[in-house]
């Protein structure tokens, strides 16, 4: 019976409607990690994967070849997100023309080998009915000038193969037969045959490895799913964040911006007042103006940039926003400031011990090694001779009523046959009539060419996957070191531009202070000011870019789920319960 898949499910989780507050999106980094595990649309492709490796495994274990998992990551989660060359593999070479095979295809001698007979039994059984009239030329042999002949048939057969290489078949068939014929003795004549078949490869095709090939990359496939599984999680998870971080800086950003214009606005205000007391020269009132035209610009830029950032968060974190008062809807980012990574001073030489144990695209190169060491075990089969021993016993019964026709006539028509169809199965296996058979195949292939040649090719295969497993060791030192020089030069900014801040909010307070006592101009405080927001901006993308190398260091060590407290079980269910608040 065929198998049935739930429809997809496209309604947001209810953690998004428990969120909403007075017609805002109130959103902490766990928030958006826990939505993201729920609603996510990549997450949840990828999960209709790991029962597409279990169906790939079950067509192998009935000796079916394994149609393969596609387990590459999605990065579409629209955001701030760049790969950083995390998990990329070896090779590196250039893009061109590549020749290829039949249909366009490159295909791989992965699985090639003797040929597997299916392991699941097969039944088949055929009847008929069929009228045959005869005109005869001689009616010598058959003492009628028309020959006529009803036949009632039917045949069965049972056949299976083994792991082992073993097949057997087993087939019986049943005749029932009428004429007219008077040379006929019996009439009906009832025929029954039994024929029992065992097949045993010796060489080629012979043994568990070569016939259960399938099965094992399946079962490795499944273990490489559940690793893409993780990996993608990881993937999707370093977006999300970089997404919210993304969002804390245009949220800080736009408010800094609506500050910078209200005190704008307020030193305009004052200016217009003293200079209808003429005691400012109106030069001060236009250069307020270009400030406040200045201002208004800048806001309007942060709060268009606001706006794209909400809706890329939301785009990231639920499965449909065609609601409008969803996308429409305000984000309120809660988390302003990441807590500390712990592995912002671990020692390089650690950091590539965890990257090594932790991440899974090092599991996965390693995986895929060990099915390729199984499949140069595996393909030498197909270079031997096909010999078989094979075994045969044939068993006969026949039966039937005398024919009317034939006690007629002066021949003799006695038999000492059964009657029945009972009676003449008892005799297909009472050795009334047996048949035995022993023998052997072997058949030679001269040169065998095609099976030398994809032997070589599986060697050279080989070869290829040990120097892209070198070049993804490079890669993952390669990744961790540049993850803590971008951790390490991000901190270095966030410190340089608190300093700026910190130097410009000081500049700001003096101005403030001298204003008052009439030592410095409003305008002179308003430059302070707008020097203030630009310095509190660059502290603002600062953190925002180091927040990112911390989601960065933890995806090049693998230490993303752990950190976020992520499990894996949720994630394939699609239903966080683990997360701690």
């Amino acid at each position: 019976m065929p198998s049935t898949v739930p429809p997809t499910n496209l309604t947001n989780s209810p953690r998004l409607q428990s969120l909403e507050r007075d017609g805002k999106l109130y959103v902490s980094l766990r928030d958006a990690i826990a939505l993201a595990i729920e609603n996510n649309l990549d997450i949840a492709y990828f999960r209709y994967n790991l029962p597409i490796a279990q169906a790939d495994l079950l067509r192998t274990k009935a000796g079916g070849f394994a149609n393969g998992v596609n387990t590459s990551i999605a990065q579409g989660t629209q955001g701030g997100f760049s790969s950083s060359g995390v998990g990329s593999g070896g090779g590196g070479g250039s893009t061109g023309a590549t020749a290829a095979g039949a249909q366009g295809l490159v295909t791989s001698t992965l699985g090639n080998g003797a040929p597997i007979s299916s392991f699941d039994p097969q039944l088949a059984v055929q009847a008929l009915v069929d009228h045959t009239t005869l005109v005869q030329v001689n009616k010598s042999q058959t003492g009628v000038p028309i020959l006529k002949q009803n036949t009632i048939e039917v045949a069965s057969s049972y056949s299976q193969a083994f792991s082992l290489g073993t097949n057997f078949t087993i087939t019986d068939f049943g005749e029932r037969q009428t004429t007219n014929s008077i040379f006929n003795i019996l009439s009906p004549q009832l025929t029954t045959n039994f024929n029992l078949t065992i097949n045993q490869p010796l060489l080629q095709g012979f043994g568990l490895a070569t016939n259960q090939r399938f099965m094992h990359i399946a079962k490795q496939n499944l273990q490489l799913t559940d690793l893409g599984f993780r990996a993608q999680v990881i993937a999707t998870i370093t977006q999300v964040e970089n997404i919210y971080w993304d969002l804390v800086s245009a949220y800080q950003d736009a408010q800094i911006k609506e500050r910078s214009l209200a005190y704008a606005n307020e030193t305009l205000s004052d200016d217009q007042k003293q200079l209808q007391l003429q005691n400012v020269p109106a030069m001060q009132v236009m250069k307020d103006e270009a400030a406040v035209a200045t201002a208004e610009g800048d806001l309007t830029v942060a709060k268009a940039t606001l706006r794209l950032n909400e809706l890329l968060i939301k785009n990231a974190l639920t499965k449909t926003i065609e609601d409008p008062a969803l996308a429409d809807m305000p984000v309120i980012p809660l988390d302003l400031i990441g807590s500390p990574d712990p592995k912002a001073g671990e020692p390089i030489d650690q950091l590539i011990i965890e990257a090594e144990k932790n991440r899974p695209d090092v599991a996965e190169d390693q995986i895929a090694m060990q099915i390729a060491q199984n499949n140069l075990k595996t393909i030498k089969n197909e270079l031997l001779p096909r010999l078989s021993l094979y075994g045969q016993y044939i068993g006969v019964g026949i039966g039937g009523l005398m024919n009317p026709a034939c006690a007629s006539q002066i021949i003799d028509c006695s038999t000492t046959l059964p009657s029945d169809f009972a009676g003449a199965f008892q005799d297909t296996f009472n050795y009334s009539s047996p048949e035995y058979q022993v023998g052997f195949s072997l058949v030679v292939t001269l040169r065998n060419r095609v099976a030398k040649a994809d032997q070589f090719r599986a060697v050279l295969d080989y070869r290829q996957k040990e120097l892209s497993y070198e070049q993804q060791k490079k890669q993952i030192l390669l990744d961790v070191r540049n993850a803590q020089y971008s951790l390490q030069q991000a901190q270095a900014r966030v410190n340089a531009a608190q300093k700026a801040r910190d130097l410009a909010q000081k500049t700001f307070d003096i101005s403030k202070q001298e204003q008052n006592l009439g030592a410095m101009s409003a305008y002179d405080t308003l430059t302070s000011e707008q020097a203030l927001a630009v310095a509190q901006s660059a502290l603002v993308v600062a953190q925002t870019a180091f927040e990112k190398a911390k989601a960065y260091i933890d995806q090049a060590t693998g230490f993303t789920l752990d950190r976020t407290d992520v499990s894996i079980d949720d994630a394939k269910s699609g239903v966080v319960t683990h997360m701690q608040p």
